[in-house]
């Protein structure tokens, strides 16, 4: 927290830190590093008071807030290790990384708001912890006017913080004690905790921000994830505070009030580095161009994509449309595990090209190596294999909490030396990266081995198509087969037309051999929050193990899949009939 916060107080304690952008439009508050000290101490010295020490574990269940980043600042201004949980989990998800990682405490708001909805946070909190023997207290902060109930160990925080001391001398710390924990799903749907430590994680978070998004003093971040994920820790928070940035925090959706909402922010708060997920532009580009155009965006320098692969026409309308064709967009390539950003467009030399839907280079000290089947490493160029990276870097995670086997068994056991990164690349005749999905989404058709993010981007081409999720399923002559679901702009009579389209689109993108078998129409695809699809699940409906789900609570919206399975059958008994 020195470096975030005590170093800019002594040299400009008037500098705006963060910009809440909270949910109710237009209502944006302003907080300086003084002010943020000051909240970030009284916060750390009522967690003391209640007993939490170096190296206790805390969990944090708020939205976006500067409270929410104070309550981050002063576990680690304490030395005690926060566990920050996406406000939008259920009390199960909850109580499962509480268990997990032994938390002492819990901070949480009486309720969150987004969208112009309220979340009952402390109603799931009160859930989740009644199979947590480890929680001594828990902390409620107001968000709403709204009284919750409250009982023995729940401490009221503003009330706490008006009395604490506004100084809280910092914590003495090494270099590799734990800063935070994160989980993050894994393959098997036991979320893991992944484990990031003080001096290199926020080293690597300060420097992927300066030099990625070519960020100078005075500009105005605006990076709109959601704290409960890695890039808000890192782009958000982190990276932001230690460069000493203005960084916006935004509580809302890009949908609420209505589908400008994102670029009437940028025009009001003046934002000049724009950093959200392909998700959204996807979203957003359903609506048309008229409520980008509504606003002014020349305040933009960077725009920035994070969170999966961009697809190329999500590229060229965030390019074109959102950034008038004159802002540098960096496609960034990163993980919960690496810390920060490991392959983007920049840095580089001046104004050297960037190619659409690309992460293209290696930041500093990132060195990526391809391997082949036979854990060979691939040279050369306009070659593909498994993404692994060569040598340590200092935001890489150090452990998964409690089980560091289960760390080396994922990360470095499929090839020794090496840190294996899950995904597939390409590296271009020019020496470019392009990941090209998970190395679990990659089928094999009739011995042809295929990304099932190559064909989604094909079939996301077709214009009356925003959104798909192809998953391999097993066929009896061909070995695997390609089954696709589909989102369609439009309730529309032309159903098997688009069809017949998009089988003609992946064969002339892709190959005849990359079509297809199957499409089916669904109204939505099942998200993470972050907006990640869940093809676990739609690998489940089409080789029809649903009894079998496993944890579904990390969807946005859990009853989707109830949905996809009815349109499975639907279509199942009109293609047997």
């Amino acid at each position: 927290t020195v470096n975030c916060l005590d170093q800019h107080v002594e040299k400009s304690p008037n500098r705006v830190a963060l910009i809440w952008e909270r949910d109710e439009p237009g209502t944006a508050v302003h907080v300086t590093y003084r002010e943020l000290l000051d909240l970030t101490c009284r916060l750390a010295n009522t967690l003391k008071k209640y007993g939490i020490q170096k190296g206790d574990r805390v969990a944090i269940y708020m939205s976006v807030s500067p409270l929410s980043v104070a309550a981050m600042l002063a576990c680690a201004r304490i030395g005690a290790v926060h566990t920050v949980v996406f406000a939008g989990f259920s009390a199960e998800s909850l109580a499962g990384r509480i268990l997990d990682s032994g938390c002492k405490a819990v901070i949480t708001y009486n309720q969150g708001v987004r969208g112009g909805r309220t979340i009952e946070l402390k109603t799931a909190v009160d859930e989740a912890v009644k199979n947590c023997p480890s929680i001594k207290h828990v902390f409620v902060a107001q968000r709403t006017d709204n009284k919750v109930q409250m009982g023995d160990r729940d401490i009221p925080l503003e009330e706490e913080m008006t009395k604490a001391d506004s100084i809280c001398t910092p914590e003495s710390m090494d270099s590799e004690d734990m800063l935070f924990m994160l989980y993050t799903s894994g393959s098997t749907g036991k979320p893991k905790g992944i484990v990031h430590t003080q001096a290199g994680y926020l080293l690597y978070a300060a420097l992927t921000h300066k030099y990625v998004f070519d960020y100078q003093q005075g500009d105005v971040f605006g990076c709109v994830a959601d704290i409960g994920w890695i890039t808000g820790h890192s782009y958000v928070v982190y990276g932001p505070l230690c460069n000493g940035a203005t960084s916006v925090l935004f509580e809302s959706t890009p949908v609420y009030p209505d589908p400008g909402r994102y670029w009437e922010v940028v025009q009001r708060l003046k934002i000049n580095q724009f950093y959200g997920a392909p998700t959204a532009i996807r979203l957003l580009l359903n609506y048309g161009e008229e409520w980008v155009k509504k606003y002014d965006r020349s305040s933009l320098k960077v725009l920035g994509s994070v969170g999966e692969p961009i697809n190329k026409e999500a590229w060229q309308w965030f390019y074109q449309v959102v950034g008038e064709g004159r802002c540098t967009l960096v496609d960034t390539w990163w993980q919960t595990e690496t810390g920060g950003i490991c392959i983007a467009p920049r840095p580089s030399e001046e104004k050297a090209e960037i190619i659409p839907a690309m992460a293209m280079r290696p930041f500093f000290g990132i060195e990526p190596v391809l391997m082949d089947e036979n854990g060979e490493v691939i040279e050369g160029n306009d070659v593909s294999g498994a993404l692994c990276i060569a040598q340590p870097w200092p935001g890489m995670a150090r452990t998964i909490y409690g089980d560091h086997q289960r760390f080396i068994d994922a990360y470095f056991k499929a090839y020794p030396g090496y840190y294996f990164t899950g995904d597939g690349a390409y590296r271009s005749q020019k020496g470019y990266y392009q990941i090209t999905g998970r190395m679990d989404d990659i089928i094999n058709i009739s011995g042809h081995r295929l990304g099932t993010a190559e064909i989604e981007d094909a079939m996301a081409d077709h214009p009356e198509v925003p959104e798909t999720a192809v998953v391999g399923y097993p066929h009896r002559i061909k070995g695997e087969g390609a089954f696709a679901f589909i989102v369609l702009k439009e309730q529309t009579a032309r159903v098997d037309h688009i069809k017949e389209e998009l089988k003609t689109i992946v064969a002339s993108k892709i190959a005849k051999y990359a079509v297809p078998d199957h499409i089916l129409v669904v109204k939505r695809l099942p998200k993470t929050r972050s907006g990640k699809i869940m093809r676990r699940l739609l690998r489940k409906v089409v080789t029809e193990q649903s009894s079998s789900m496993g944890d579904v609570t990390t969807l946005d919206d859990p009853s989707v899949v109830k949905e996809i399975l009815d349109a499975y059958q639907k279509y199942k008994e009109k293609s047997s009939s």
